[in-house]
């Protein structure tokens, strides 16, 4: 095969990998805006993912997240709430609260399980994801509260 050809040939391929499932893995989100979350006599800096696309993306694709960071997903009117760790690498904890700050669940996550891990409850409004062990080892249990939760954007 002739140089021409075979770079066609090549580029021919580059072109139809995404539409043979081919596509690259998707890019980490922007780090999100913060709030400061008090959880029982803790602080966490909590990024807010308040809308359909970046509740969807949440941490997929980010290799580190601190000691003392987290993400907060507003759901909005209560539900019950299903979380899964779909191209998620790091291990995280994943806490259910209802619309009064109660963390009413605490569950643990592994990376990339595609298993969804639902709530018990059907009155989930917030779900906050910390680095996996993060609510043991600062003594926060279900029945804590929590307090400074942002508000769902209007219409939801």
């Amino acid at each position: 095969m002739r140089l021409p050809a075979l770079l066609a040939f090549i580029f021919s391929l580059v072109l139809a990998a995404p539409m043979a499932g081919w596509a690259e893995a998707p890019a980490p989100q922007a780090k999100l805006p913060t709030v400061t979350l008090t959880i029982g006599d803790k602080t966490l800096a909590a990024e807010v993912a308040d809308d359909p696309a970046e509740m969807e993306t949440g941490m997929m694709m980010r290799t580190k997240m601190a000691d003392g960071e987290g993400m907060v997903f507003v759901l909005g009117s209560p539900q019950k709430a299903s979380f899964w760790m779909q191209n998620t690498l790091i291990p995280l904890s994943i806490a259910y609260v209802n619309a009064s700050g109660l963390i009413l669940e605490i569950h643990d996550l592994k990376p990339k399980d595609e298993t969804p891990v639902e709530s018990n409850f059907d009155t989930i409004s917030y779900a906050i994801e910390v680095p996996q062990g993060w609510f043991l080892r600062n003594g926060i249990l279900p029945g804590t509260v929590v307090r400074g939760l942002p508000t769902a954007p209007a219409g939801r």
